[in-house]
């Protein structure tokens, strides 16, 4: 199957980068929601735990969403967990049930997606859109991208000034596997690094991603020079001391800073291998992927973006 004309992970984040320095992103406040159930699937479960991991709140997947709401229905019907908050780029799929199941439960349900018009949106209490991108299927770039920055309340701009300046080894291309390994407040952005590995190297190359804590449980028993360990700050420890990249994060740097820089770089890594993302994304969309959902129709190859686009200013 020929190749798709598809971007790289690293082109679509400083697409999503200028994007956000040119569309107004609504502000988001996760204080009017003090201790809330949080659900989504995939890499929303994990955007989730990043955005609310600094606040009391309960997360909860596909898979054990309902398990959830019987161990904590107490809590939820003396209404000491008042929201249920359904994370969805597009609205649909698993997002739909879980919104039902939360009214069920005698949840206030709110939306956060991209897609105003979607089947999530419609039976939603409150539905808060974010604008994304027209982007390859899985990147979901500009969707938590502009999450991130919606509750950091940051600015694109220094994100990309940053990665346009980064100044990288020689060999860093030329790795059969990568590490990356983020300060503790940033654990959560770790298990979407591992997802990113999955979607576009599946089994064909190493990139694991951990927190500084988490690294000092035996994940670096095995010293490789074929592996690059890529900290967000200094790294005395882990991996071959030849073989570590270190990168020191600005002082306001936030979760939607280390979200852009370790997509661009795993981009950059993407670019450097062969292209196993693009030669099956087209059949998996189209084929065997979306048959795992129960009436789903094939997937788009590439999923549309906010009607504005690059229109509003």
């Amino acid at each position: 199957m020929p190749n798709l004309e598809l971007d790289s992970l690293n082109i679509s984040v400083l697409k999503a980068l200028e994007f956000f320095r040119h569309n107004k992103i609504p502000h988001l406040d996760l204080k009017k929601y003090p201790f809330p159930l949080v659900v989504g699937s995939g890499n929303a479960f994990n955007a989730g735990h990043a955005l609310f991991s600094q606040q009391k709140a309960i997360f909860a997947s596909e898979s054990n969403f309902q398990t959830v709401l019987t161990r904590y229905k107490d809590l939820i019907k003396n209404k000491t967990i008042s929201h249920g908050i359904i994370i969805s780029a597009s609205g649909e799929k698993d997002s739909v049930w879980e919104i039902k199941a939360a009214h069920k439960a005698g949840l206030k349900t709110v939306l956060l997606t991209c897609s105003a018009d979607s089947s999530a949106a419609k039976i939603a209490d409150e539905v808060q859109v974010f604008p994304k991108l027209t982007e390859p299927y899985t990147y979901n770039v500009s969707t938590y991208l502009g999450l991130f920055l919606a509750a950091d309340n940051k600015k694109a701009e220094k994100i990309e000034k940053f990665i346009l300046s980064l100044k990288l080894p020689k060999n860093f291309r030329k790795y059969p596997a990568y590490s990356f390994i983020l300060p503790d407040d940033w654990a959560a952005i770790a298990p979407m690094l591992e997802i990113k590995k999955s979607e576009l190297f599946g089994p064909n190359l190493s990139l694991r991603a951990f927190s500084f804590g988490e690294s000092r449980h035996a994940k670096f028993v095995i010293r490789s020079k074929n592996e690059l360990v890529i900290s967000f700050g200094k790294n005395k420890y882990f991996g071959d001391p030849k073989h570590r990249l270190e990168l020191i994060p600005p002082k306001d740097a936030s979760k939607a800073w280390a979200m852009a820089v370790s997509y661009f770089l795993i981009g950059l890594i993407q670019d450097s291998k062969p292209d196993y993302y693009r030669q099956n994304i087209k059949k998996f969309c189209t084929d065997y992927g979306y048959k795992a959902y129960p009436g789903s129709k094939p997937f788009p190859v590439l999923v549309p973006g906010s009607k504005m686009d690059h229109k509003q200013k």
